[in-house]
């Protein structure tokens, strides 16, 4: 089992962001996901940036993947999207613009999290266009799992979030934007002010999401760790983390000592319920 650091949900600082991945080059990750994957507008680093890093971090010994962005709404997007296609790495399409583009490139590809894969016939389209690796939807549980497993059709390499803030949404509106009664348009880039994100509370002081520009995330945290065993045994290959903007190293480390011991960690998570079947916000205790 190999553990994935996916792609950077948030929005920070362009120095932030390269001492994250600087360090990130030293953890016990096996792949690091790069890429801007919710709001074009975020252009601390601009797409020859992400290739650039990709390149740095090559040598580490990891497997790079360039990640799209899930929402493309501009013919400059779309620009930018070939670049990444074209530029020599393992890319996740979260959009079917970019499956497209890689499927009329002849290229291999990974889906992410966002390609909406709801049942095997599905899964089989994708496989012949190409499709090697599939990041599971965060509300794909070990139902879903188990319906792939059961068509007897070969399946591609299975990725799950196994930590983080989970993407519920996303949409043409900004959401902290609004929340700040500003326009998309002018927003001054307030994202940058919450690297992780905005908290959404209900009218009685629950907390209830998070706010992440043009993404709608969850309250709390996935954490599948105490799980390691049902995944594994479902056929999981790997375990995909979110970065967070501290504690990451820590995360990690947790993390490679289950998957090295098989002993599962007490849960420091908050939520899990998608992988049982049940509401995501909740936290199911197994048996």
């Amino acid at each position: 089992m190999r553990l994935t650091l996916g792609p950077l949900q948030y929005f920070w600082p362009r120095e932030q962001v390269l001492a994250f991945y600087r360090a990130a080059a030293a953890w016990p990750v096996d792949v690091i996901y790069l890429g801007e994957t919710v709001c074009s507008k975020r252009r601390e680093l601009r797409t020859r940036d992400w290739i650039a890093l990709a390149e740095e971090l090559a040598g580490s010994g990891r497997e790079i993947v360039l990640s799209t962005l899930a929402l493309l709404e501009a013919e400059s997007e779309m620009s930018s999207l070939a670049r990444l296609v074209d530029a020599g790495f393992r890319v996740e399409a979260n959009d079917m613009s970019a499956v497209q583009l890689l499927r009329e490139r002849g290229l291999p590809f990974i889906g992410g999290p966002t390609l909406n894969v709801y049942n095997h016939a599905t899964l089989r389209l994708l496989r012949e266009d190409g499709l090697q690796r599939l990041v599971l939807g965060i509300e794909h549980g070990r139902a879903l799992v188990e319906e792939f497993r059961a068509s007897g059709e070969p399946l591609p390499e299975l990725e799950i979030t196994a930590w983080g803030r989970l993407p519920l949404a996303y949409s043409a509106r900004c959401f902290t934007a609004r929340a700040l009664d500003l326009a998309k348009d002018d927003c001054g880039f307030r994202c940058l002010e919450h690297p992780d994100g905005l908290p959404l509370a209900s009218r009685e002081g629950t907390p209830f999401l998070t706010i992440n520009g043009i993404q709608v995330q969850t309250s709390g945290r996935c954490d599948l760790g105490p799980e390691l065993a049902e995944l594994r045994a479902a056929g999981i290959g790997l375990l995909r983390l979110y970065p967070q903007a501290a504690g990451m190293a820590e995360v990690i480390e947790r993390f490679r000592r289950t998957i090295d011991s098989g002993v599962a960690p007490a849960r420091a998570g908050e939520e899990n319920g998608y992988w049982h079947g049940t509401a995501g916000m909740q936290c199911v205790t197994s048996p």
